[in-house]
Formats: C-alpha cells, sequence, structure tokens
C-alpha cells in the first residue's frame, strides 16, 4: 500500500512540488544510491527490513527528479542515505 501510495506521489505534476517537496516523514521507507550520471535509484520498503518492494529510477532531467532530490535533501554521486517517508 505505501509502494502505491510513493508511485502516486511521483505522478504529481512538477506544479506541486513547492507545496510537497519538503514534506518527510519520520524514519525511512527504503535506500537512495546516486550513480556517477545522477540517476538517483530508489530501493523501497514497505516493512523494515522485510523484502523490497519497488525500484524506481530517475534520471537528471526526468519529470520528478528535482523533486525527489529535494525530498532527499540533495545527493551527491556515489552517495547513498536512507528515503524519508513523503507525508
Amino acid at each position: 500500500m505505501k509502494t502505491l501510495c510513493f508511485l502516486a506521489l511521483l505522478a504529481v505534476p512538477a506544479s506541486a512540488v513547492t507545496l510537497q517537496q519538503d514534506c518527510r516523514g519520520p524514519g525511512s521507507i527504503g535506500t537512495a544510491l546516486m550513480n556517477p550520471d545522477g540517476t538517483i535509484t530508489l530501493n523501497i520498503r514497505t516493512i523494515p527490513g522485510g523484502p523490497l518492494d519497488g525500484v524506481v529510477a530517475s534520471k537528471p532531467g526526468d519529470a520528478n527528479y528535482a523533486r525527489i532530490l529535494s525530498h532527499l535533501g540533495g545527493m551527491q554521486p556515489g552517495e547513498k542515505k536512507p528515503v524519508p517517508p513523503w507525508c
């Protein structure tokens, strides 16, 4: 269910970015890794330590890239960090 909510948030138009980009819930729903080319890969789990529920990759220039990067608090190539839940 959380994965569906997460994927639905990615479908929000860019005009809504300023309203939601800084809304972070406590904890983590997975990990984010930034590749050398800037692609961000999100590995999402609905249950901590549970099976992988979904993978989302976003490249620079993709419609939701800036929103994802902002939600993560920024990243550098090679960096891996937890993904906070979206509100």
